[in-house]
């Protein structure tokens, strides 16, 4: 644990993964490292924290960080140079391109990382000084469609609910969403809502996930389905008289038009069954239970968004809502879970290529207000390229130019090959970035920029709901990294735009931005916080976490939006949208017989850039793998705990095989996080397809069609360094960082004899080899003293060795001298079992461990909790735990299983 420093306070400060946006309290250790917990007084999370978030300690090292300005001499080589060439180098080549070709021929990427003083500062070059709307955002990837539901149902992209309703709601129903993983501290408080008040919990989803283990109903739609679905409950509640007269009579229209393409899309409950390939009972309960809970929720997330109907999707769910009335009420609403820390604070700014500032869009009178109040020379007056357009657009050479901040779409975009082949084109590609090596940097960056990361840099993010917290330094910025919005002024200022970027300090930003949400707002718009606009800069450092609209004429500060209409529309009522008829985008063939869905794990995020450093974090999955159902695994010949190669027709990956009942039959499931990086063969981004939203532009990542096969590796093996390995070429691997240095899990095909090798030129003088190479094993270690520098297990299949109890050796400093004899059995020199691979990240507790507590008498995850503190902090491990209890009672109950089980 990291030793703090007692003269040091804690700073309170926001995290930087999902978009929940919980508190943090981060104590430095006088060390470059600090202390992390959760801030028991902010509202989002009152004290609790994920399994990432508790790791945050375990990523603020610098090893891998990029410390200066680099610029690209020749091929393959970076040279340090200083801010001032740097910078001089960007404006001079964007102000040519610009000049020969447009200021279309230029464009940002940016992040859903950055800080909202970050995103304005940029969109405001782009869009107001240098005249194009191309500047998107990786948060087009996860909640664009959203966005676009929004502005088509209320006028403005605005999220009617807030936390509180999750505390308030009889029925909450969660669509696409594994909120249990992926936003756990918002699911524990769901949990705690159905223990205290009986709240019941509906899961809609084609995978049955961790969520789905405390719901009480759940249902395994066909992918693609959620617009039938929805379509055939709002026709239910039509014919069932649970409609809301009053309230769309008063404050909505076009419900009849909807209703109508309802009716022919899911008109009765036996055709919404046949369309989502539900029972007719799971569909009239369902329909039973929301016609009947006036308190509804309903939660959505990249299950909805990640689809080439996601827009539809989302108006289906939010149509269903404005005809019960059940919006923007204590315990009622429909709620999107954003993905990214800052989505919200960059849709507050205009972050996406389809809006202006402020929550303003392309409209004639946006475009001359926000003009206006930016004195901008040179506005855009249309919108830019969506991401998918814009890496498209740069593969056809029509972008010239194009500067990354805080992401990596040569892993995160669909057809990722695609993108990664674009960039390459490029006559400029500046990213802005904390690490100096990532597959992004290696698609042939010309400039690389050191950005401040989290910990360093201060400003102001907003979660899911509307709440604007403060990002504080708690940590100096490393080498010469410095803020992105300073980084995107400077350039501005050598473009000749100094008087629009004179910016001293990151509250003068944020002053300007709540300015400019006030500027001729008298209610019309839904973003205001002009009451912070004179802010002082002690009372931007001192700032609370705040929800908007903080102020509404002569109400008090609320909530919640659209209880009693009020809708940003011309008239002010809202709009049903009438969805098209739902159709998946691709389809299968003989060749591509299943459809690949992707998404998140529980205790990785995006490219692991940051939590690919935690050592807890890489525990529980240290592996990419592909899920399937075990019927398919029959079909197709895959075995779990094997390899299989996914391919669809943009691309392929090798990945471990986990064969799991609760996948969909004839769907796949992969996660996003490996890359090149990493491992040798899991860019699960290069397998996507690019087809996209046509109202939102956000990718379909939910189901590309694919083909499995088994493939073979003769050995397995796994290797522990104190520094980052060169491996062998041809072979399988994934890398994890491990107390003490890195691990390396890998298979292979090869002659023993090359890892000898291998092992020889890699290990210093003091080098331990064991190996019997007529039965397949090679084992090797070599030391520094007492502590194992490089060790290396080479075997057959499953007989490689113990890695957790490697890598427990590993990390001990000194070795006993029967530690050291030992070692090279792969076993525990005690006759102690080991923990086992990590199931709690959050307290490092094993499943041997879990399963002995279980076999001893604990027959509850609080009972677990009690004795082993597992599933006590954020909760997302508490689905396993149950399950390990349930099997155990399995095996108890029928012995037979038990020499199976062993």
């Amino acid at each position: 644990m990291t030793s703090v420093d007692p003269t040091l306070r804690a700073t309170r400060t926001t995290c930087p993964y999902c978009g929940v946006g919980c508190g943090v309290l981060a104590t430095p250790d006088g060390s470059g490292g600090a202390a992390i917990s959760g801030d028991p007084e902010h509202p989002a999370n009152f004290g609790r924290l994920c399994s990432k978030g508790s790791a945050l300690g375990e990523t603020l090292g610098i090893e891998d960080r990029l410390l200066y300005p680099m610029i690209r001499v020749s091929k393959g080589t970076m040279e340090r140079v200083a801010w001032s060439d740097a910078l001089d180098h960007i404006a001079h080549r964007f102000a040519h391109i610009i000049k020969r070709d447009g200021p279309g021929a230029v464009a940002f990427y940016l992040s859903g990382q950055l800080l909202t003083e970050d995103y304005y500062v940029a969109n405001k070059l782009m869009k107001g000084f240098i005249g194009s709307a191309n500047v998107d955002t990786n948060s087009r990837l996860c909640m664009s469609s959203s966005v676009a539901g929004h502005r088509r149902a209320f006028g403005a992209d605005t999220v009617p609910g807030c936390y509180d309703d999750l505390d308030e709601a009889d029925l909450l129903v969660l669509v696409g969403s594994n909120a249990a993983w992926c936003h756990p501290v918002l699911f524990q408080r769901m949990l705690a809502n159905k223990q205290a008040r009986g709240a019941r919990i509906v899961v809609i989803d084609p995978r049955r996930t961790d969520t789905a283990g405390d719901a009480d109903l759940f249902l395994g739609l066909k992918p693609g389905t959620d617009t039938a679905l929805f379509s055939g409950l709002l026709v239910h509640l039509a014919d069932t008289g649970a409609l809301d007269r009053a309230y769309l009579d008063s404050h909505t229209a076009g419900f009849e038009e909807a209703l109508a393409r309802g009716r022919g899309i899911a008109g009765s409950i036996g055709a919404t069954a046949l369309a989502t390939g539900l029972s007719e009972p799971d569909v009239a309960e369902f329909f039973r239970m929301f016609a009947n809970t006036p308190r509804v929720v309903t939660l959505y997330s990249q299950g909805v968004n990640q689809s080439a109907q996601g827009t539809d999707k989302v108006n289906a769910i939010i149509n269903c809502h404005l005809a019960t009335g059940r919006i923007g009420k204590p315990g009622a609403s429909p709620f999107s879970l954003t993905g990214q820390p800052n989505a919200m604070g960059g849709r507050e700014v205009g972050g996406l290529a389809n809006q202006l500032a402020a929550h303003m869009g392309f409209t004639p009178p946006d475009i001359d207000r926000v003009r206006r109040f930016w004195k901008a020379p040179r506005i855009a007056t249309h919108e830019g390229l969506k991401a998918v357009q814009m890496f498209e657009a740069i593969g056809r050479g029509e972008i010239k130019a194009l500067w990354v901040m805080g992401t990596n779409p040569a892993v995160s975009l669909p057809d990722a090959d695609a993108a990664r082949a674009a960039l390459k084109k490029l006559e400029l590609f500046v990213v802005s970035e904390n690490v100096r090596s990532n597959d992004t940097v290696k698609a042939g960056a010309h400039v690389l920029l050191p950005a401040q990361a989290w910990g360093e840099k201060t400003g102001t993010v907003t979660n899911s709901e509307r709440r604007i917290s403060r990002q504080r330094a708690f940590l100096d910025a490393p080498g010469e990294a410095k803020p992105d919005w300073w980084i995107v002024g400077e350039v501005a200022r050598r473009l000749g735009f100094s008087a629009g970027f004179d910016f001293n300090s990151v509250a003068d930003i944020f002053r300007e931005h709540a300015a400019l949400s006030s500027f001729e707002n008298e209610g019309s718009r839904d973003f205001d916080i002009g009451a912070l606009q004179t802010v002082s800069d002690e009372g931007f450092d001192a700032m609370v976490p705040l929800q908007w609209p903080m102020q509404w004429g002569d109400i008090e500060p609320r909530q919640r939006f659209f209880a009693r209409g009020g809708f940003f529309t011309n008239d002010g009522k809202a709009r049903f949208v009438a969805p098209e008829i739902p159709a998946l985008h691709t389809e299968t063939s003989a060749g591509r017989p299943l459809r690949l869905n992707t998404g998140r794990i529980r205790d990785q995020w995006h490219t692991m850039t940051r939590t690919g450093m935690s050592p807890r974090l890489g525990q529980h999955l240290p592996e990419p793998f592909v899920e399937v159902h075990p019927d398919d695994a029959i079909r197709y010949g895959v075995a779990d705990g094997g390899f299989a190669r996914v391919t669809t027709d943009y691309g392929q990956c090798t990945l471990r095989v986990a064969v799991n009942a609760r996948q969909q039959r004839g769907m796949l499931f992969a996660p996003i996080h490996w890359n090149e990086e990493n491992a040798s063969a899991a860019r699960v981004g290069a397998l996507v397809a690019p087809f996209t939203d046509p109202y939102s532009g956000q990718p379909e990542n939910k189901a590309t069609p694919a083909s499995i096969t088994p493939y073979e590796y003769v050995f397995r093996g796994f290797a522990l360094s104190r520094v980052k390995l060169k491996l062998p070429d041809h072979l399988w691997w994934t890398r994890v960082t491990v107390a003490g240095g890195y691990g390396y899990l890998f298979a292979d095909n090869a002659d023993l004899a090359r890892w000898q090798l291998w092992m020889r030129s890699a290990a210093g003088s003091d080098l331990a080899e064991y190996k019997d190479f007529g039965g397949g094993v090679f084992r090797a270690a070599s030391f520094t003293g007492d502590r194992i520098e490089t060790c290396l297990f080479v075997g057959p299949a499953r007989d490689a060795g113990d890695w957790e109890v490697v890598k427990g050796l590993f990390a001990t400093e000194a070795l006993g001298e029967d530690q050291r004899r030992m070692l090279l059995s792969g076993k525990s020199t005690d006759g102690l079992a080991s923990g086992g691979p990590i199931v709690c990240a959050c307290f490092g507790v094993g499943r041997n461990t879990l399963c002995d507590a279980i076999a001893a008498g604990a027959g509850s995850a609080a009972e677990i909790g009690a004795q082993l503190k597992a599933g006590t902090n954020c909760g997302s491990c508490i689905p396993e735990l149950k399950r390990l209890i349930a099997q155990a009672g399995t095996v108890a109950e029928q012995p037979n299983l038990a020499v199976a089980a062993s």
